[in-house]
C-alpha cells in the first residue's frame, strides 16, 4: 500500500499519514510532485533483463519523453544479498538535489522517498505500479531499507543519469526510517 506522510520539517514524530491514492496524489501535486500508477503491457518475472522490462513499459516510457524531454531510461534492482546495498542506502540516505528532474517507477518492491519542500518533509512509501516525480532542484532523500526489495525504471533529462548535489544536512537521521515506517504499517 502506498503511503504519504507530510511532517513538519522540525517535528518528525508528528506527521499526517495519507493512504488513499487520491489523497497522496492531491497532497503531492501542491508540491508540483507527479504521483501516478502504471501497468506493463505485459506479465514479467523477477529475472528479466532491464531491456526487457524498458520494453513492457515503453509506450508510457515514451510519452514521458515526448512531455519531458528524457534522454534515457535505465533499471535499477536491489536485493538483500546485493553486495553493496550498504553503500548504496548511504549514498541515498544523504540529502541532496539535482538539476535534472527525477522520475522513478517501481515495478517490483518498494521504497521510501522524502522531499524537503519549505518547511514540511512528504514520506512517500511508494511500491510496485507507483510513478514519483521529483522537480529539479527540489531537496529530498531516498531509503530503501537495511534489506532493499526494489526494482525501478529511472528516467533522466541528462546524458550523465544521476548526478547529486550534497546539502551536508543531518535532516535525513531525525525522521523515521524506510524499516520503522514499514513495522508501524504492519
Amino acid at each position: 500500500m502506498s503511503v504519504l506522510t507530510v511532517y513538519p520539517d522540525d517535528q518528525p514524530k508528528q506527521g499526517n499519514r495519507y493512504a488513499d491514492f487520491a489523497d497522496i496524489e492531491r497532497e503531492l501535486a501542491g508540491i508540483d510532485v507527479k504521483f501516478e500508477r502504471w501497468t506493463a503491457n505485459r506479465e514479467l518475472t523477477a529475472d528479466d533483463e532491464p531491456a526487457t522490462v524498458i520494453a513492457a513499459y515503453q509506450e508510457s516510457i515514451d510519452k514521458l519523453k515526448q512531455l519531458y524531454g528524457f534522454q534515457s531510461a535505465d533499471v535499477i534492482n536491489l536485493s538483500p544479498d546485493h553486495p553493496q546495498k550498504t553503500e548504496f542506502r548511504q549514498k541515498f540516505l544523504a540529502e541532496h538535489t539535482h538539476d535534472d528532474f527525477e522520475v522513478r517507477f517501481f515495478i517490483d518492491g518498494r521504497g521510501l522517498f522524502y522531499l524537503h519542500v519549505g518547511n514540511k518533509v512528504y514520506a512517500v512509501l511508494c511500491e510496485k505500479g507507483d510513478l514519483i516525480s521529483v522537480p529539479a532542484h527540489t531537496t529530498h532523500w531516498f531509503d530503501m531499507g537495511e534489506n532493499p526489495s526494489f526494482k525501478v525504471i529511472r528516467l533522466f533529462t541528462t546524458p550523465e543519469g544521476w548526478v547529486a548535489q550534497f546539502t551536508g544536512s543531518n535532516i535525513a537521521k531525525a525522521f523515521p526510517s524506510f524499516d520503522e515506517i514499514m513495522a508501524e504499517l504492519q
